[in-house]
């Protein structure tokens, strides 16, 4: 044990990310980007930010980000949003740092689903806070009936990562009126891929006091790279976050993050034609995988999880990293036969499909 570590730092074990490969010539479906580029109006803003030759740049940017909030809350002008019930931070990542810091710390432990994402109990482990697994059932869906007991709080992924399974808004506005004094996070990074009627819990937060909504640029707008993420949650939720923020770091998000960020989310038909096409492509490759014959789980987000029952997952992982095609596994139990395939484009999805035939006609090993 280094003698110059908090105490602290020596039990930490740390979210491992999706690979980032050097190469050019992957096709990198293991970390659920956008296969398509952003907004043209986001990069189009970007580059005005950047007029003058970045003469801008010298100056902090707005701590308070007013621009991208009203952009936030005028694409949800039908739920009745004001600036003060949205928060914005350097991911949704950090925005959940925030969250478990500010909201979250009280004594009980918090309730998480014991297959989601993985960054939650380093949170936990970080700060100190107690983490109580609920399982997931057979089918790896939620049930909120099993969330009764005594909790600091209640964290679920929906749809719920890396499983994409949906929870129905009607079940969240359930938990939140059954745990009227417990404050109840729903991440929706993937929520924009669940379908074309599935409305976002944003829906529910005028109802529930104690229900904060964490939201992501990093899938459906295709900005990973810039780093934005917010929480929209009642106004009294959302001081607890600025008071963490700006005892932390009072400009995470730089100038050209806001300015790029706020064309994007004002940018709706393009979130519309890109969202489309992706659930089209799922459902194209759910497809051709089930006709391999694996068993793909429901998907409602801009990946599937699949397994072959005659096929070891690790060895098909490593037989499609040979073939230069990265997808993710996770060595954890009840899910460790599964691959995570990020939605690329059609042509990646081609190639995929092709990997995998290959895989069999070289194994001679039938894949179904």
């Amino acid at each position: 044990m280094n003698p110059f570590w908090s105490p602290s730092i020596h039990h930490l074990i740390p979210y491992i990310p999706g690979e980032q490969p050097a190469r050019v010539d992957i096709v990198k479906l293991n970390t659920n980007e956008n296969p398509y580029p952003p907004s043209p109006l986001a990069l189009a803003a970007i580059q005005e930010e950047l007029g003058s030759g970045g003469a801008r740049l010298r100056l902090y940017p707005d701590p308070d980000a007013k621009s991208l909030k009203t952009a936030i809350a005028a694409h949800f002008s039908g739920f009745g949003l004001t600036t003060g019930q949205i928060f914005v931070g350097n991911g949704s990542d950090e925005v959940l740092a925030h969250i478990f810091l500010a909201l979250l710390k009280h004594g009980l432990p918090i309730l998480i689903p014991d297959i989601t994402y993985s960054f939650y109990p380093v949170y936990c482990s970080l700060y100190g806070i107690a983490c109580a697994t609920v399982p997931l059932d057979e089918e790896f869906r939620i049930n909120i009936d099993d969330y009764r007991h005594e909790n600091g709080g209640i964290l679920l992924a929906n749809p719920n990562a890396p499983t994409g399974r949906l929870l129905p808004l009607e079940e969240i506005d359930r938990l939140a009126k059954q745990h009227p004094r417990s404050v109840i996070v729903i991440d929706e990074a993937y929520i924009d891929f669940a379908g074309e009627t599935v409305p976002t819990a944003i829906a529910l937060v005028g109802r529930h006091p104690n229900l904060l909504i964490v939201r992501t640029l990093s899938k459906s707008h295709a900005l990973a790279g810039l780093r934005i993420g917010y929480a929209v949650g009642g106004a009294e939720l959302i001081e607890a976050l600025e008071r963490v923020k700006n005892s932390f770091n009072s400009y995470p998000l730089d100038r050209l993050a806001i300015t790029g960020a706020a064309a994007a989310v004002s940018d709706a038909a393009y979130l519309e034609k890109t969202r489309r096409a992706i659930m089209k492509s799922r459902e194209t490759l759910s497809g051709r995988l089930a006709d391999l014959g694996f068993d793909v789980l429901p998907s409602a987000s801009n990946f599937i999880f699949a397994r072959h029952p005659q096929h070891d997952a690790a060895r098909l992982f490593l037989a499609l990293r040979e073939r230069g095609i990265i997808v993710r596994h996770f060595r954890q139990p009840r899910i460790d036969q599964h691959l995570r395939i990020t939605i690329g484009t059609d042509a990646q999805c081609e190639a995929l499909v092709d990997a995998l035939q290959d895989i069999n006609t070289k194994k001679q090993t039938p894949i179904a």
